[in-house]
């Protein structure tokens, strides 16, 4: 598995291999394959529509909705279409839904980042996840953006191509971006940084460690686990 889709996002079809679909994915710019059975066709206009409005997502680790004709498991960061009235639509079809929901960007995306963030604390790892069943570094760093409205990239070191280059650690501002490199130089791990040297991320868990200018100190194992190599903040 190299990455998942959630309750709502939708994609791009490029190729049909019965019962596979390679698609393009609208929420990070992913391609990968699905299995026909587990998507719903919806017509052009109504993706055209879901592209270009806000997204409004689930809050909660782990919930349902309910129509008429069947109830559907909804994950944290869940993509809600057409949300209105505690309800969404996909297609014609009307689901209940009235857990807490997140409408994108606030005012202080410093302060709202690093909720988000510490909202996954201790959440499963899980290579390709993007959901708290089970997530994986740059998964995690997706989903918490997309929770505040900010679209990211899916891998870590096409999340690493975005934003604006922060010089040295003392600048960094929590929300930011932490990279780390192995020792061929490429990156290959992403985190979130917060306050008082911590940063919040993937490894094994979700889980929150020191950072410095060499990079990730494991309190626990009493080591260097991860080599920073950049940090770029995505918000203003």
């Amino acid at each position: 598995m190299v990455s998942q889709l959630l309750l709502g996002e939708v994609f791009e079809v490029r190729e049909k291999k019965q019962p596979w679909l390679r698609i393009h994915t609208h929420c990070d710019d992913y391609d990968g394959w699905v299995d026909e059975k587990q998507v719903q066709e919806i017509e052009q206009t109504l993706f055209l529509e879901l592209t270009s409005s806000p997204n409004c997502c689930a809050l909660e680790p782990f919930t349902f909705a309910e129509s008429n004709i069947r109830k559907l498991t909804v994950f944290k960061g869940s993509s809600l279409p057409n949300y209105e009235n505690q309800s969404f639509k996909i297609n014609d079809e009307l689901f209940q839904f009235s857990a807490p929901i997140s409408e994108g960007l606030s005012q202080d995306l410093s302060e709202q980042i690093p909720a988000f963030a510490m909202s996954f604390l201790n959440m499963p790892y899980l290579w390709g996840g993007r959901s708290p069943a089970g997530i994986d570094c740059s998964g995690f760093t997706n989903i918490v953006y997309k929770l505040a409205g900010i679209k990211l990239r899916r891998d870590a070191w096409q999340q690493s191509e975005q934003g604006i280059l922060i010089s040295f650690i003392d600048e960094a501002r929590p929300g930011d971006l932490a990279f780390f490199q192995n020792e061929e130089g490429r990156i290959i791990h992403v985190g979130i940084i917060l306050q008082q040297q911590k940063i919040i991320h993937a490894s094994g868990r979700v889980r929150i460690d020191t950072i410095d200018h060499y990079g990730i100190y494991d309190e626990e194992l009493k080591k260097y686990t991860h080599q920073l190599r950049l940090i770029r903040r995505m918000i203003g």
